[in-house]
């Protein structure tokens, strides 16, 4: 709060005693007792001096300070922590056997030819880079699919999986005013913020079974049934976030005959395409399949996780219709709506993709690496199974942790448990239970069994 000192006059005196001079506003009387009787004084009528504090309160003041991001703080966390057993489990960012961060070799590459080429730095058009668009849409509905041969898909680069589904929010609540989103229970912590931000409404639907850590699909039809017609469905393409657990080819085509029944509207969140299984096109069939069922639908896509394009912050906004009429219209209400948020996206990790999706060779060493990442996730994930199987007494069976996929692992670990995991053994997580095999090496597999185990059995 800050305060500035006035000056205010009153009558007042100037003291002269042996050549000093003192300034305020005083009780001569009581000043001139409290002197010697040798000292000389001489009293002049001057002006008081008085000293206001004038307050400024801040415009700001009734801002609060907002709570720390669950995932994002988790790393503030763990970089203030000394400890040197320390593990980060907690943002889902791939991490070397020594978990360091990794750059592909593919992307090396792809920025290389930029350099070569001397590219400029000009403003990308709102919709973004056309060749990313091209092969974006390709990678994900293959570049044979019929919906791209007659137009009927509207691609629009965004700001990676969080930008396009903001964009993809904003549509809704202009053109589709009222209508609800729902969103698995549970699910990736930005996607509620996504929606409130964007005031579309929300309700959850059942996924994740604890008694069975697995998936609840009967309460999940149950309240996709049950949603009012014409709601958007948000649906995990693959390596659901933060569960791991993935509806079975079976399990897809029921959720596709119910939400048809029903005239839904598909959302897909596609975060992890080619990084789950280490398939591009098999991380891609259930968004194919709504497809070729002729529905229309929505897909997010994000290139952070299977080209490690992080900060890049590259991904596209894919809206499939029934008419290319209606994908030109979709498209420029999408432009329209990105132009007073971003204005246009940013030119660089669009390059890379189309520079990797776009070239035969580049294309087939990035499947090579995406199945070197999607292997060595595997990898701890097999091992730490071995070691909890290993470790625990109880005859508690962890092999959900195989049955999971992607990045992920949703433990079944409490909110105490998980902060006994922080608090006592360093492993920094989120407090769903969920930890990042990202994060993990086959080295600090046993160090974490022995966590978990023990916040598993000693906290209630």
């Amino acid at each position: 709060m800050a305060s500035t000192l006035m000056p205010a006059t009153s009558p007042s005196l100037q003291l002269h005693s042996k050549g000093k001079t003192k300034l305020g506003s005083c009780d001569s009387n009581a000043f001139l007792r409290g002197q010697n009787k040798n000292a000389s004084l001489k009293l002049q009528p001057v002006s008081r001096v008085r000293m206001v504090a004038a307050v400024n309160v801040s415009r700001f003041e009734g801002i609060s300070v907002a709570p720390p991001d669950p995932i994002l703080g988790v790393s503030e966390a763990y970089k203030a922590d000394t400890n040197e057993k320390k593990l980060n489990l907690g943002v889902g960012a791939y991490r070397t056997e020594e978990l360091q961060p990794y750059v592909l070799n593919v992307v090396k590459k792809a920025e290389n030819l930029m350099l070569e080429r001397g590219e400029n730095k000009e403003y990308l058009p709102i919709e973004g880079l056309a060749a990313f668009n091209k092969v974006t849409a390709e990678l994900l509905f293959g570049a044979d699919n019929p919906i791209l041969k007659e137009q009927r898909v509207a691609t629009v680069q965004s700001l990676s999986g969080t930008g396009s589904l903001r964009l993809a929010a904003a549509l809704i609540e202009r053109y589709f005013p009222g209508a609800r989103v729902l969103i698995s229970s549970p699910t990736w912590g930005n996607h509620k913020n996504i929606f409130n931000d964007a005031r579309v409404p929300w309700s959850e639907y059942r996924y994740y079974d604890p008694k069975t850590v697995g998936l609840d699909f009967e309460g999940m039809i149950a309240d996709i049934k049950a949603a009012p017609e014409g709601s958007f469905i948000l649906l995990h393409g693959c390596a659901h976030n933060p569960t791991g657990i993935d509806p079975t080819p079976q399990q897809w085509e029921k959720i596709a005959d119910v939400i048809q029944e029903k005239n839904h509207i598909p959302f897909f969140d596609v975060a992890y395409q080619g990084f789950a299984s280490g398939s591009l096109d098999e991380d891609a069939s259930s968004v194919r399949l709504f497809a070729a069922r002729g529905m229309e639908l929505l897909v997010a896509q994000s290139y952070s996780k299977n080209l490690g394009l992080y900060a890049e912050r590259i991904g596209a906004i894919n809206v499939v219709c029934l008419t290319a009429d209606a994908a030109a219209r979709v498209k420029s209400q999408l432009k329209r709506l990105a132009r007073p948020m971003y204005s246009n996206p940013p030119v660089h990790g669009a390059r890379i993709v189309a520079n990797v999706v776009g070239s035969p060779d580049l294309f087939n060493e990035w499947k090579e690496e995406m199945e070197m990442m999607a292997g060595r996730i595997k990898t701890v994930r097999q091992k730490l199974y071995d070691s909890l199987t290993s470790k625990g007494n109880s005859g508690k069976d962890w092999s959900f942790i195989l049955k999971q996929i992607g990045m992920f692992s949703y433990t079944g670990l409490n909110k105490a448990q998980s902060e006994n995991m922080t608090n006592k053994w360093h492993v920094y997580m989120t407090k769903d239970g969920r930890i990042s095999l990202a994060g993990l090496s086959s080295a600090k597999c046993e160090y974490l069994a022995d966590a978990i185990i023990d916040s598993y059995y000693n906290v209630s």
